[in-house]
């Protein structure tokens, strides 16, 4: 591995970890109850600018670790992995495909595709696999359509502020691009 590509991995493990940090923090300040789960938008502001920042497998990373590290806090539910870890995927897959296209002046856009995610992926893996395998009645008798409303009160606020990052991060030249030469 050069050394380039060295220096590359352990500036996004360290970005990975300060976003995790940051994810951690902001958790007790910034939740409410939402149709027995926890709505914490500052998740979804986390995986919007990893995403974009860091990629899918880094983003998707961070959103993994910052659940566990809740759930085991109390501050967190079981609610966090499938909806914190499509979010972050998502937002990486789609700046890496408009970065590729003929739209990539548009490629920070990916932030506001967080709720795909979260909300639709992660709030049907919820309902149909997360609640069952848990035993969790309460869930399991909402329709999908009110699942995905109460996410939505999380995932839509949290990707917005999430992109009013990335666009001030923009402004001041710190890309994916500048950061990592990618």
């Amino acid at each position: 591995m050069g050394e380039v590509k060295a220096k590359a991995k352990i500036l996004k493990a360290v970005l990975s970890a300060l976003f995790t940090g940051l994810a951690v923090v902001l958790a007790p300040w910034l939740w409410f109850p939402v149709l027995g789960s926890k709505a914490y938008p500052g998740q979804h502001l986390v995986n919007a600018v990893a995403g974009v920042l860091l990629g899918p497998w880094w983003a998707s990373l961070v959103a993994m670790v910052t659940g566990v590290i809740r759930m085991s806090w109390g501050i967190g539910t079981i609610y966090s992995m499938p909806g914190g870890i499509p979010g972050a995927l998502v937002v990486g897959l789609m700046y890496d495909a408009l970065k590729k296209s003929r739209w990539k002046r548009y490629a920070r856009f990916a932030a506001l595709t967080e709720p795909i995610g979260t909300v639709i992926i992660g709030g049907t893996l919820a309902l149909f696999l997360v609640a069952p395998a848990i035993g969790d009645v309460k869930t399991m008798a909402k329709p999908l359509l009110a699942l995905w409303s109460g996410w939505s009160l999380s995932s839509v606020p949290g990707s917005i502020l999430g992109f009013i990052i990335v666009e001030a991060l923009e402004r001041m030249s710190i890309t994916r691009e500048q950061l990592f030469g990618e």
